[in-house]
């Protein structure tokens, strides 16, 4: 992104490489807290429920609003689903609840932690989306939005795209939740894992990297303080 020169090859392996890598990182890193059919049995929801939703929604319209997926996305299933989809949901939510588990480990102790926990994860998913969207739809065009009756959009995405993402986020946490709360057998459960918290901010510093390139400063300006201010919250909570 900063030297925009072209490397060799079919365009957009980097952002292909960049997805499995990252979802790869994920579930490793993760694996090492938990039981690896935990890991995998989470995974698989995720992606099958955020597949399902987007597949839908590129069909129906429901429940982000109009959209089509352009050929810049890759292949796509059944000529309805960019297969990056189902990674980038595994990436958001199991990221995310990562994030939200050090922002609320000072409460990890509360009856209702576990609803709190829900609740911060699908509220950074949807803040994920608001970051990613100028990124992916509005510069690359992996995906086109579609004109709608809403009044105000977010870089082409309409308001509906976020509720959107809060209704599948919790759908997604209610059927993942059991098997990633399982006790760890072989590490402590008090254990500290500072990985989704890494990846969270650098995939808010490649979303602000392509907002300041092209002026997109609403953008930037969203990337960078949601950056600064998980960071802030999630060392303070880590370190309570």
């Amino acid at each position: 992104l900063i030297t925009r020169s072209a490397l060799p090859g079919n365009p957009g392996w980097p952002e292909a490489l960049l997805v499995i890598v990252t979802t790869l990182a994920t579930l490793v890193s993760l694996a090492r807290i938990l039981a690896g059919q935990n890991v995998l049995l989470a995974a698989a929801i995720i992606g099958l429920l955020g597949g399902i939703a987007h597949g839908m929604g590129a069909k129906t319209a429901f429940p982000f609003g109009p959209f089509v997926f352009s050929e810049a996305a890759g292949l796509q299933f059944f000529n309805v689903l960019a297969w990056p989809m189902p990674l980038i949901w595994i990436i958001a939510i199991l990221n995310a609840r990562g994030v939200a588990k050090l922002i609320l480990r000072p409460w990890r102790k509360l009856k209702s932690y576990a609803f709190w926990l829900i609740g911060v994860t699908a509220t950074l998913v949807v803040l994920f989306d608001l970051a990613l969207e100028p990124y992916a739809a509005y510069v690359n065009r992996y995906w086109l939005w579609l004109p709608t009756k809403f009044p105000f959009t977010w870089y082409g995405a309409p308001i509906v795209n976020f509720f959107g993402w809060v209704l599948t986020a919790l759908l997604i946490l209610a059927f993942t939740t059991p098997s990633l709360s399982k006790k760890p057998a072989r590490t402590n459960k008090n254990r500290l894992d500072y990985h989704p918290l890494v990846v969270w901010l650098l995939a808010l510093a490649l979303f602000a990297t392509c907002a300041f390139q092209n002026q997109l400063w609403p953008a930037a300006g969203l990337c960078v303080l949601t950056g600064v201010a998980t960071a802030i919250f999630a060392v303070r909570g880590a370190r309570w």
